[in-house]
């Protein structure tokens, strides 16, 4: 049984079992309740009401979805399933165990707390300098400081735009820009992270040209490769959108900047780091990269994060796998309208414009919202697919 949790990394971070979600996390998760139909492969999906019913039985005319709805209450009534969520955390686990999920179906206490230690954002930055010892042609820059005078000192003595972190925070959340010098109010915000969390992270601020991820599945110490993603953010980090294009094409489109056999390597060698470090995790695992513009030319900072959970890059790569042609393309987004009603405006505007064509299964063309869209509707999953002919950049 599937769920959509957005709030995972919130929650993992408070690492309190009566965590409470903010809002606007609460909301999306109800909204997107159905995300998980397109990666469950046919397992069952938590979700409620008659919206998201009525939703998947008329995408089951078009596509070949197969995942049936299990509304949360119910729950207890499937002993026999496992539930995977978006991510694990203490609240969510205390949420089904009051539901009646049975204690050995979820993960005990101490599998959360090394949960918890692995998503930490330090582990990056332990990755990229031994990557760089690796590959010396590697970029990037990143430290993780436990004391508020040893990264007061360091900012002294490198003075320039200076990303810093918290090690455990929400996609695109948690992060705070240095212009040139730090602040009274951001060195404040240093010593209660410092408490809270046990350090920060420090980067240097990189002329990014594009952002893409490497996609992992780890099996308790086994580690395969499961596709790339190529995605779109803001200056903030905010999460904007992947490109859907298979495999082959976003590795023709990254060989503009840098060799492919230098991405095969790379590849190559996470894949024994990652099981190397992370030996109990059984999950995906995204590595978020950049290229990078530099004084000699592009280069590849190899390891800006390490996603341990469920992220849109696989959800971008899985929709593209089983839902697309091989050579098709397109784009997959996640929005959120601030005003009530805009959502559905949109929605009715991409209908118009750009009208779904399903040939053999497959999207060849179009706008396909991926949840229910409503008046009431605040956050948007869809993708838009291209019409003209495979292989045109």
């Amino acid at each position: 049984m599937y769920l959509f949790n957005p709030d995972n990394d919130l929650a993992l971070a408070n690492f309190s079992a009566n965590y409470t979600p903010p809002a606007t996390a609460a909301k999306m998760a109800q909204e997107l309740a159905l995300l998980p139909i397109w990666y469950a492969r046919g397992a069952s999906v938590i979700a409620e009401g008659e919206e998201n019913r009525s939703f998947l039985h008329s995408i089951k005319n078009i596509l070949p979805v197969s995942s049936s709805l299990i509304p949360l209450s119910d729950i207890k009534l499937h002993p026999q399933h496992v539930v995977v969520p978006w991510g694990w955390n203490p609240s969510l686990r205390k949420r089904l165990l009051s539901l009646g999920v049975p204690e050995e179906k979820l993960p005990t206490m101490d599998i959360l707390k090394q949960l918890r230690h692995d998503s930490g954002r330090q582990h990056a930055v332990r990755m990229l300098r031994e990557l760089q010892v690796e590959e010396p042609a590697f970029c990037g820059e990143s430290h993780y400081f436990t004391s508020l005078d040893e990264l007061l000192a360091y900012l002294r003595s490198f003075p320039g735009d200076k990303l810093l972190k918290m090690p455990l925070s929400g996609s695109g959340k948690g992060l705070i820009r240095i212009l040139w010098k730090i602040t009274d109010k951001q060195t404040d915000w240093c010593r209660r992270v410092i408490l809270e969390q046990g350090g920060v992270v420090v980067e240097s601020v990189m002329q990014r040209v594009e952002d893409f991820a490497m996609e992992f599945y780890l099996n308790k110490g086994e580690c395969r490769f499961a596709g790339y993603s190529l995605f779109r953010s803001a200056k903030s980090g905010a999460y904007m959108g992947n490109e859907l294009l298979s495999d082959r094409r976003i590795e023709e489109n990254l060989s503009a900047y840098v060799p492919i056999v230098l991405l095969h390597r790379l590849r190559e060698t996470l894949l024994g780091k990652l099981a190397l470090y992370f030996p109990s995790y059984t999950g995906y695992a995204g590595v978020d990269m950049m290229i990078c513009e530099t004084g000699e030319g592009y280069s590849v900072q190899p390891c800006v994060e390490i996603n341990m959970r469920m992220n849109m890059g696989m959800v971008a790569r899985l929709f593209h796998n089983q839902y697309m042609e091989v050579d098709g393309q397109g784009r997959f987004r996640v929005d959120y309208f601030k005003q009530p009603g805009n959502a559905l405006l949109f929605h009715q505007k991409m209908e118009r414009e750009n009208p779904l064509v399903v040939v053999n299964e497959k999207v060849s063309s179009g706008y396909l919202p991926l949840t229910p869209v409503t008046a009431n509707t605040r956050y948007t999953a869809y993708v838009v697919i291209d019409d003209e002919p495979p292989g045109i950049e």
